[in-house]
């Protein structure tokens, strides 16, 4: 065990947190007692208080602010304790209402190590473990704060299966792999030109030039601005064909600004490395995060490639595993990402490494059996299809879907912009007063229509390989998901009137891992339930009734 663990060992076994939190929860705590402190400080001013007056009345709530937060955080450090034994990670805590939550460690899914700025300058960081259960409204265990060292022990305890006081925390690249490279995927900083292609760069600018004046207005500053900007103002009006661009422009620097900003603090750092029956992967600039996923938990990758992406060439890799998801409600990231932005290419080989992990596969960016790490159950190639003479795995070969897929999608366009032109039609017959150019809306939304029906038509397919099961579908937002036929619990077969009349149905594959399921659109009805009687065997053939063979 490492010796900082050591010192916090009381006799039953029972571990406190990290007294360092104090300190950090003073400083984090400063963050919100200066703002305060400066409106209040204004006000005062203007109410005619003297400023020395007003010093004196500022620093004090303060202060108080500060020891507040501080006597907070002492209560919880003094009624939270933990423990690691060979079977649990027992957790106590509560000062009024008394929580007691447990877990056997074959539960565990995931680890996760993150520790933002301040945090990281105190040499600590938060650990939460993913157990995949939901228990008294969360999912998970966490432990905050721990040393930075005691972190990374307990991260190796937990997924290493072993308890002893001779275990290292070494986490150095290669340590797990002997001298072979263990990494999947590094970061390129050539994949920031990705990070723009999103519809967040063309609104974000407006959020925060928006945001930023709602802010100079919370300093007093708004009314300063307005008499600064009053002549650009009536420039504008002036020449609107001129202005309107003009701010369309600054809207959109500011948002691809913003946009690469954000890639460069969350996947600063960025290292998807393989260590013995796990993956881990590193990322983040400003706040760091270290997320450890058992490969036993594991049921399939995905490849994402919304619109934008997709016609810039790129994708993103996302895992698909048991006990993996948002893990509270204030989570606004994807933790399930394993990948930022990145070239379609590298984006297949990084997904056909993470599912498969065979260096037969054609893939060439990990080698995960160097270690003598064994391939995954069912582990095959048919995913990311390797091509010839060492070049870069290509999408997998799909199974197209019926015609009449087609026809819906064309229907479900034509209906949208129906709807769009009655909508035109109703207001101009209601109020008089819609102008001629307003036709122009459904008369420019039909090609677009078309143009994304025939797209996600042609982005509909499904195959079946020896381990997996793969559907791809989708045009705004492409997905190409393949889950592990062992991971499949059962199966829902839904068609609608129209789509029995067109001989489609909608299958859908049940799982326990990532979203819980698996969808197959618009696939013939035979071809479909074919498809999930090979897919797994016997599940599903006590509710099929097949057909008499016509000869007899």
């Amino acid at each position: 065990m490492n010796p900082a663990v050591e010192e916090v060992r009381e006799d039953d076994g029972w571990r406190t947190l990290c007294r360092r939190s104090l300190a950090a929860s003073a400083v984090m705590s400063l963050g919100l007692a200066v703002p305060a402190a400066f409106f209040l400080g204004r006000a005062l001013v203007e109410r005619g208080w003297s400023p020395l007056s007003v010093a004196a009345l500022v620093a004090g709530l303060a202060v108080l602010v500060v020891c507040g937060v501080s006597a907070f955080d002492y209560v919880r450090l003094r009624t939270t304790r933990w423990r690691l034994t060979g079977e649990r990670l027992e957790v106590r805590s509560g000062f009024v209402e008394r929580h007691h939550r447990s877990v056997p460690r074959e539960r565990v899914r995931s680890v996760d190590i993150t520790a933002d700025p301040v945090r990281r300058v105190f040499g600590l960081a938060v650990v939460k473990v993913g157990t995949g259960e939901q228990a008294g409204g969360q999912s998970e265990l966490s432990l905050d704060p721990l040393l930075r060292t005691d972190a990374e022990a307990l991260r190796r305890l937990l997924l290493d299966g072993e308890l002893s006081a001779g275990v290292s925390p070494d986490t150095s690249p290669g340590a797990s792999l002997g001298a072979q490279d263990p990494a999947v995927a590094r970061l390129d900083w050539s994949w920031a030109r990705f990070a723009p292609l999103t519809v967040w760069s063309f609104v974000g600018g407006a959020i925060l030039l928006g945001a930023g004046y709602k802010a100079l207005g919370l300093f007093g500053l708004d009314e300063t601005v307005e008499e600064r900007l009053g002549p650009a103002w009536d420039w504008a009006i002036e020449h609107p064909w001129t202005a309107v661009p003009a701010v369309l422009l600054v809207n959109v620097l500011v948002g691809l600004l913003g946009a690469v900003i954000h890639f460069a603090a969350a996947w600063g750092g960025y290292r998807l490395e393989r260590e013995p029956g796990r993956l881990r992967l590193r990322r983040g600039l400003l706040t760091t995060r270290s997320l450890t996923l058992e490969e036993r938990r594991l049921r399939g990758v995905e490849v994402a490639e919304p619109l934008l992406l997709r016609l810039g060439g790129g994708a993103r890799v996302k895992a698909v595993a048991t006990g993996l998801g948002k893990t509270d409600d204030e989570e606004n990231e994807d933790v399930a990402a394993l990948s930022p932005p990145m070239p379609r290419e590298h984006a297949w080989r990084v997904a056909s490494a993470v599912a498969f992990a065979r260096p037969e596969a054609g893939v060439t960016v990990a080698r995960p059996d160097a270690g003598g790490a064994s391939p995954r159950p069912g582990a095959d190639d048919a995913f990311a299809r390797p091509l010839a003479d060492g070049a870069a795995p290509a999408g997998p070969r799909l199974t197209p879907h019926p015609r009449a897929a087609r026809g819906r999608r064309i229907r479900w366009a034509l209906s949208w912009v129906a709807l769009v032109a009655a909508a035109v039609a109703a207001l101009d017959l209601m109020y008089a007063w819609m102008p001629a150019w307003a036709w122009a809306a459904p008369a420019a939304l039909l090609p677009v229509a078309l143009l994304l029906a025939l797209d996600a038509y042609r982005g509909l397919g499904h195959t079946l390989t020896a381990g997996h099961l793969v559907a791809r579908s989708g045009s705004a937002v492409r997905s190409t998901l393949a889950l592990e036929r062992a991971g499949v619990v059962g199966w829902t077969v839904r068609g609608s009137y129209f789509q029995r009349r067109a001989g489609l149905l909608t299958l859908t594959a049940t799982t326990a891992a990532g979203r819980g399921h698996l969808r197959v659109h618009d696939i013939g009805q035979d071809a479909g339930l074919t498809l999930a009687a090979q897919a797994v065997p016997g599940l599903l053939e006590p509710f099929v009734t097949r057909r008499a063979d016509a000869s007899g």
